[in-house]
């Protein structure tokens, strides 16, 4: 009785299809996957790939590389990096932002200015001794 042998492992067998199309990166390696689609979402996908002429994979991977693409103007009209505004009304201590604790819960503060640089409390506390 002949002995069959065993599935190549996932390694192997991705190397086997990668050397097999040609490519010559690991990042171009294709990892086959399966989903599962509502059959309005499996019709949608359809008449894309039937419009552009292309298997119904190479329009969900090109769906897929759009969203991953971060926009061009992502950098550029992002409110996150604005400038701050200045209130002007608003008087707050120097050092708020390092000993927030300090202001909000009464604890001891962490950081004290010696000549002009904040430094930690402990560490002036040490010194002093």
């Amino acid at each position: 009785m002949k002995r069959v042998g065993k599935y190549p492992s996932t390694e192997a067998a991705l190397s086997g299809l990668h050397e097999a199309s040609g490519a010559s990166s690991e990042s171009s390696a294709m990892v086959r996957t399966q989903i599962y689609l509502s059959r309005r979402e499996y019709d949608f996908v359809q008449a894309q790939a039937a419009q552009r002429g292309e298997a119904m994979a190479a329009v969900i991977r090109s769906f897929i590389d759009e969203k991953m693409e971060l926009p061009g103007d992502a950098w550029i009209n992002n409110s996150m990096l604005e400038p701050t505004p200045v209130d002007r009304e608003l008087n707050l201590p120097e050092d708020a932002a390092i000993n927030h604790d300090h202001y909000l819960y009464g604890t001891p503060k962490k950081y004290v200015k010696v000549k002009g640089r904040w430094v930690l409390a402990a560490v002036t506390s040490k010194a002093k001794r």
